[in-house]
């Protein structure tokens, strides 16, 4: 925080108590250098903010000790108070005794407060509520002597008492710039500690002007209907606030509710969506496909970026943007088009809304050199990684306007509203719905940074506070609170627009765990309102961080999420498949092999030094029994006969100490074996598989993995790429490593391995054993290579769209019509093989199916009696001419014995009408 004083020196004028009132809002201030205006600074206060408001009443200093002292609340109207240990707390305007509270917390509070600390426990010695006013200011809490000394001190987190005072009539009222008739503009800001809020109107050659916004001191809302500002006003809020531990701040800062912004996100901007200017050609008029059940989706990741930047059928102008989808003869709409026919249902979208890293004008692309296994790639990458052109974009700045670097012309809001609307309308005529990965969890930054929107405004209340009232930062930036109310509302009317405006028709959520149940589910709700239909929701589930557990809240994670309908990505049958875990480093990422690439069948020359053949053959068993639950959709109750030869359920299997099955019913299962984390597939199994595997073998691998996601119940989720081998040249984090390291190609021409040694930071420990595999040629997958494992993957595709038996709806379905044979103490391990009965089920289509995944290098027989006499025949994909592997046809049903017997390395399905 010095460091940010030390840059408004220069700036500010700095003045004693009442200053902040004697220096209105100016046009100077909309149009001044930095953004940010000291106006009085902090006196001697504490450091941390270790008590917390339970509510408006209630306060807890944790581990202070209630019998020492008197508890008093000091606060100040203006930045002034002093509060020294030894001394008397100097320059309060407002003093507030506080007493011991004996009862207990009523359930409820105690339960939504269960992560505060036990300790001295207070309320107002004068009952009622804390005065809103004070909250304007610092709000110190002092346990103090008989004398008045202060004996201990804290600032208070005032959270969870601005929405007991603000939020039931916060949340009824509209935020945002909201266009009335008349070239008129209703401006409203929730900012319930400001003490004065006004509107700059940046109105081109005029300059700017400010409007003082007044404030409702019920709803904590600033607000005011302006008349000359019509659409296409830049705008930008003026918020006098006292910020904790530096003093009372005049911030110019953009509108969280923005709707359109200018380029680089320097100002918001008036705009009404439903406007027709904004709509292109048949906007109102289209229909994206339907979708019957959760379990229909097979999701198909995709970055706008990557998707087109070295397409060379699309014009230069569309590259690496959202036209570029309207681009129908590009060979990545053609691919698309493809992968609609033969059964993707939705593309979903790295975050396209507004993101902090990416310049939107005058973005790098850097020319990059260098040999396979070279370090000067990743080093001319990383030296403009700040200003190039790429980022995922897990870094939100604004969660509801388009980003402007994916539009032609970023300075126009105009063009990427509109453009983004293209690439829908292009997408859903080729089949596709579209999906967006939204990041509600976190923010770029917080405090007095640039890039802090939230926290500029209502200082300590839209992120998670740890206890000492520091920003929390497991998700690796600032954490959002979606518990408290206002940023609730916040996400979920960001949804509720992207659903509504956008013509989005699934969302994922990126670390959706850190979110509340009880917020996901009035999201749910909400964006299902929108759309006038269900708007399907996954995210990552993970338990991790300050809420792991349900610390603070019932979290929206694998475990806490069952009966929601909500899905979330499966970690189980992943890791078995490929091996290891996401977190695996160095020679880890080469000894954790998994199902598909030789784990206790063939081991690689760093997995012999690990475990013996016989300790490997039980892990090999263990990942087997792990595969068969994904397919069955990770049901917590499932049950089948297990590698102990016992019948077990699902949830009494383990996975890293947790149960192994928790989902409810498959709709809230996501299954997949890549994403645009971690390495991807291919990479995996170029480092875990032994070094002699051909690539004919390596292609066959991938489409194991890749059969075991489309044969599962429940989604399917697939990386754009995986069905083209795609490489980042072993990155195992590319989220800024650039076109390079990040290259889609689905031609097949341009592979991705050997494109020289990713990124030091995320990867140095794992470069020499990188650095030798790269230096490898024969690594590097043939266009023919490619293009067999592309054709292979939609005849995947096309079988698992053949039949619903693969998209079973109900756990009580999956639990009577699918049965796994080679099961128990005496299987052969290397093979999966499930029957699906057919009979009675609606889009069937076969009375029967049976599949049968060979993972080993050998051909293998597997008995399933209890079909003996079955006329099963190769399922139709597979048996026509036009079928990309011709090894599939070398499969035998025994009808009168009931044995399968499958080619190596090999996805086989068998049927009967």
């Amino acid at each position: 925080m010095r460091s940010f004083l030390r840059s408004l020196t220069a700036a500010v004028l700095l003045g004693g108590a009442g200053s902040a009132a004697a220096q209105p809002p100016s046009a100077g201030d909309c149009t001044a250098e930095t953004h940010a205006r000291l106006l009085q600074p902090v006196q001697d206060q504490p450091a941390a903010a270790r008590a917390v408001w339970l509510d408006a009443r209630t306060v807890r200093w944790p581990q202070a000790p209630l019998d020492s002292g008197r508890f008093v609340l000091y606060a100040s109207r203006g930045a002034s108070l002093t509060v020294r240990p030894g001394e008397r707390v100097a320059g309060a305007t407002d003093t507030v005794p506080l007493v011991g509270r004996s009862a207990a917390l009523a359930t409820p509070l105690a339960r939504a407060t269960r992560h505060v600390l036990p300790g001295a426990t207070l309320s107002l010695a004068r009952g009622g509520a804390l005065p809103r006013m004070l909250l304007a200011g610092p709000l110190v809490l002092v346990r103090e002597d008989g004398e008045g000394r202060v004996l201990a001190a804290t600032h208070t987190q005032t959270a969870r008492a601005l929405d007991a005072l603000y939020a039931t009539a916060a949340e009824s009222m509209t935020l945002g710039a909201q266009p009335v008739a008349g070239q008129r503009t209703r401006f409203a800001l929730w900012a319930p500690t400001a003490r004065h809020v006004a509107v700059c109107l940046h109105q081109g050659t005029e300059g700017a002007r400010t409007v003082a916004l007044r404030a409702d001191t019920v709803s904590g809302v600033w607000a005011a209907t302006v008349p000359e500002a019509p659409q296409g006003t830049p705008y930008r809020y003026l918020v006098d606030v006292h910020v904790p531990g530096t003093g009372i701040v005049r911030n110019r800062v953009t509108d969280p509710w923005s709707l359109a912004l200018t380029a680089n996100s320097a100002q918001s901007v008036v705009v009404d969506l439903a406007d027709p200017m904004l709509a292109p050609p048949g906007w109102n008029r289209r229909r994206p496909p339907t979708l019957t059940h959760a379990v229909d989706q097979v999701i198909y990741e995709l970055h706008v970026r990557d998707f087109s930047v070295q397409d060379e059928r699309v014009p230069p102008a569309h590259r690496g943007k959202y036209l570029a989808f309207t681009d129908t003869a590009s060979h990545g709409m053609r691919h698309l088009q493809a992968l609609a026919r033969a059964g993707v249902t939705d593309v979903h979208l790295l975050p396209v809304f507004d993101i902090a890293t990416i310049p939107e004008i005058g973005c790098l692309t850097p020319d990059v050199r260098g040999t396979p296994a070279g370090e000067a790639q990743q080093a001319t990458v990383m030296a403009t990684a700040g200003s190039d052109c790429f980022n995922w974009g897990y870094d939100p700045l604004h969660y509801t306007v388009p980003e402007g670097s994916y539009a032609t012309d970023a300075g126009a809001h105009q063009a990427r509203i509109r453009e983004f609307r293209q690439m829908v309308m292009a997408l859903n005529a080729a089949g596709l719905r579209v999906g967006m990965d939204v990041v509600y969890n976190h923010t770029s930054a917080a405090g007095q940074s640039p890039q802090s929107v939230l926290d500029r405004i209502v200082p300590g209340y839209f992120h998670r506070l740890d206890a000492d009232g520091r920003v929390e930062t497991s998700t690796c930036c600032a954490n959002t609170a979606t518990e408290h109310r206002l940023m609730a509302k916040l996400m979920i009317e960001s949804a509720v627009a992207w659903v509504r405006h956008y013509g989005i028709s699934s969302f994922r959520f990126d670390l959706m765990g850190h979110q509340p149940r009880a917020a996901m589910e009035r999201l749910q709700r909400a964006v299902n309102a929108a759309a006038g239909t269900a708007v399907p929701l996954i995210g990552e589930g993970w338990n991790f961080g300050e809420v792991a557990d349900g610390r603070r809240f019932v979290q929206a994670s694998q475990r806490a999420l069952g009966g929601s309908g909500i899905a979330t990505f499966s970690d189980r049958a992943r890791d078995a498949i490929r091996g290891g875990s996401a977190l695996d480093d160095g020679v880890a990422q080469v000894r954790h092999q998994g199902w598909v690439n030789g784990l206790g069948y063939a081991p690689n020359a760093e997995r012999q030094q690990l475990d013996t053949p016989a300790a490997d053959r039980d892990a090999l068993r263990q990942a087997a029994d792990l595969v068969r639950l994904g397919l069955a959709g990770t049901l917590r109750d499932y049950r089948f006969v297990t590698a102990s030869g016992t019948v077990q359920a699902g949830a009494a299997l383990r996975y890293g100490g947790q149960p192994a099955g928790y989902v409810h019913t498959p709709a809230e299962v996501v299954n997949y074996v890549e994403n645009h984390d971690n390495t991807t597939l291919f990479d995996a199994n170029v480092l875990k598989l032994p070094r002699g595997t051909t690539m004919d073998d390596r292609a066959r691998v991938q489409l194991l993995a890749s059969s075991l996601v489309l044969f599962s119940q429940g989604i399917a989720y697939v990386h754009a790429g995986q069905e083209l081998l795609r490489s980042k040249s072993l990155d195992r984090n590319s989220f800024d490593s650039g076109d390079w390291f990040n290259s889609y190609d689905p031609t097949g021409a341009r592979h991705g391995f050997g494109r020289g040694l990713p990124p030091r930071n995320d990867n140095a420990a794992s470069w020499p054993l990188q650095r030798e595999r790269l230096a490898d040629a024969t690594l590097v997958p043939s266009p023919a290579t490619v293009g067999f494992t592309r054709a292979a993957f939609l005849d995947l595709l096309r079988i698992r769209a053949s039949s619903s038996l693969f998209r079973l709806r109900t756990a009580g379905e999956v639990r009577t019509r699918l049965r796994f044979a080679n099961v128990g103490r005496a299987q052969e391990p290397t093979v999966i093989a499930a029957h699906l009965d057919g009979r009675g089920l609606t889009g069937a289509n076969f009375a029967d199916l049976l599949y049968a995944v060979n993972a080993d290098t050998v051909a293998h027989e597997v008995t399933v009696p209890w079909l003996a006499g079955a006329p099963l025949q190769l399922h139709p994909v597979l048996a026509a001419p036009t079928a990309a592997d011709a090894r599939v046809r070398s499969a035998r049903w025994d009808r009168a014995r009931g044995v399968l017997t499958v080619p190596p390395r090999t996805a086989v399905v068998w049927g009967r009408r």
